[in-house]
């Protein structure tokens, strides 16, 4: 049986992830039966077990996902931005969250595994981020930098519940001007002419 490439094999798993997904969105957690993920992958339960352990790796890999490219959009952009296209995100994006957040409530074990994972790799790169910042004069320097990356990305969860729960943000450019006067320096945001400055 001839071998498959690298190549092939990262497609298989971004199939694999992008159908399962749809499955976790639209039917839950514990509703995505293995069933329900073959049909939504388009792949036999010994294909998707192949390349992920259980039904949690794979939901924890989608979990890692999401985190990740949501810190590398504020590392290369800014947490305006990552703001900003968390407004736009889409509902099977929502509905995933909703389950994650629920399933670390619930699930003591898959809590600690996620945690550990967000906690070792991602979070030190935000917080070394935003040390930068602050060091720059972007940010305000009278709080640590573990806790001004921790209420950004309290606002930005919260802006992800609300709008998985159907309520949409209304007015994003109001939420942005009261993250800065929380977050900048009294200086920078009473400036005029700085917004097209303001990348932290």
């Amino acid at each position: 049986m001839p071998k498959i490439s690298e190549e092939r094999k990262t497609e298989r798993r971004e199939q694999i992830l992008a159908g399962a997904r749809g499955a976790f969105s639209q039917h839950g957690y514990e509703g995505a039966t293995v069933a329900k993920l073959e049909e939504a992958t388009g792949l036999s339960r010994g294909a998707i077990f192949n390349y992920f352990p259980s039904k949690e790796d794979l939901f924890l890999e989608l979990a890692w996902r999401d985190n990740e490219r949501l810190v590398r959009l504020w590392l290369e952009r800014g947490w305006e931005a990552t703001l900003r296209k968390v407004v736009e995100e889409d509902p099977e994006w929502l509905g995933v969250y909703l389950e994650i957040t629920r399933k670390v409530r619930t699930d003591k074990e898959f809590a600690r595994r996620h945690e550990e994972r967000s906690q070792t790799e991602l979070a030190p790169l935000l917080v070394e981020h935003v040390r930068g910042e602050q060091e720059r004069g972007v940010l305000r320097e009278d709080f640590p930098a573990e806790r001004v990356a921790g209420f950004i990305g309290l606002v930005t969860n919260g802006v992800v519940m609300q709008m998985a729960f159907g309520e949409p943000i209304r007015d994003v450019d109001a939420l942005i001007e009261f993250v800065r006067a929380a977050v900048e320096p009294p200086t920078l945001a009473a400036a005029p002419g700085t917004r097209a400055r303001r990348r932290a």
